[in-house]
């Protein structure tokens, strides 16, 4: 811990920790919700997922339970809820392939030049962008509204569909090439800092 106060706590039992763990479980019951076209209790446990995603972080603060567990654990159980939807909607057809192959291709390229700069250079991580904050927006907001979609395919669900998957697209590719900018700047920088984490 990184608070005096809260050092007696078990890392996984403070309130933050708990709640990213409670939103990795929730990950295979939406799974099979999905699979088994159960879209507004996919939905709702969608909602649930964010929800808990937001209180960790304002619990965090509050209860100054913040952790470098919680920090690695947090990003972790997005990209593990995120990515698992994205296969199956697209296993249901509901995202186009190019969406996921381009949200896959993205992250494991950020997981290859990590592992590089890793080898290379020791420890060496970045802090989240705006744009890579953006791109993890977007995806949710392209799950949302593609989950919404098919409990009311109304209007303005099914434009906010197409906006969202767009958005997701044109923000994967340039949060992809800023990173990859980014890092060639770490590179050949000497004082480039570590303890920061990417999105």
């Amino acid at each position: 811990m990184n608070d005096d106060s809260s050092a007696h706590i078990p890392l996984f039992r403070t309130a933050p920790n708990l709640l990213t763990l409670l939103r990795i479980c929730i990950a295979p019951f939406l799974v099979v919700a999905v699979l088994q076209a159960s879209y507004a209790l996919a939905f709702g446990l969608f909602v649930a997922a964010g929800l808990t995603d937001a209180l960790d972080g304002v619990l965090a603060r509050v209860l100054k339970q913040r952790s470098m567990l919680g920090q690695y654990l947090d990003p972790v159980a997005d990209k593990l809820l995120l990515s698992t939807l994205f296969l199956v909607l697209m296993d249901k057809k509901l995202i186009p392939p190019t969406v996921t192959v381009l949200v896959f291709g993205r992250d494991v390229g950020i997981l290859l030049v990590a592992a590089i700069l890793y080898a290379a250079a020791g420890r060496r991580e970045f802090s989240a962008s705006f744009l890579g904050k953006a791109n993890t927006l977007a995806q949710i907001a392209a799950v949302a509204a593609v989950l919404l979609h098919e409990v009311t395919p109304v209007k303005w669900v099914a434009l906010l569909r197409i906006g969202a998957l767009d958005a997701t697209i044109f923000l994967t590719i340039f949060s992809g090439l800023h990173y990859a900018w980014a890092a060639s700047r770490r590179t050949t920088s000497p004082s480039a800092g570590a303890g920061d984490r990417t999105n």
